[in-house]
């Protein structure tokens, strides 16, 4: 039989060893995507561009989505500095696209285009 001291040490070694043990897991099988969505761009978008603009889509205008593509394609100076160009039409909005200057911060605004950025990029 052991010491209690001896225990106690073991018991802890175990729960350290455990915890680490989940911690490696969650490392190992949590992929990146779910990463970035749990980003404040990400909530952002969620929040207020999703109703519209679901899995980088466009349910008014199918054509108009935010796939690299289009993107280069609909907005201006996108090819030159891409992420003002989107903070532009997120600002601004244009046809049924409504302006959202007044309803984010400029924050906010900057990280939902590093988003809508990063997602086009990785083709959504």
């Amino acid at each position: 039989m052991l010491e209690p001291d001896c225990e106690e040490n073991i018991l802890r070694i175990f729960l350290l060893v455990f915890v680490l043990a989940i911690a490696i897991l969650k490392l190992i099988f949590i992929p990146p995507a779910l990463a970035a969505e749990a980003s404040i761009g990400a909530k952002i978008f969620n929040n207020n561009c999703a109703s519209c603009h679901i899995g980088g889509g466009n349910i008014l205008i199918s054509e108009k989505t935010l796939h690299k593509e289009a993107l280069s394609k609909y907005l201006e100076n996108y090819a030159e500095d891409a992420i003002p160009a989107i903070i532009h039409q997120v600002q601004y909005g244009k046809n049924a696209m409504p302006p959202f200057k007044d309803k984010l911060t400029e924050q906010e605004i900057l990280e939902v285009a590093a988003y809508v950025f990063q997602k086009s990029e990785q083709g959504w």
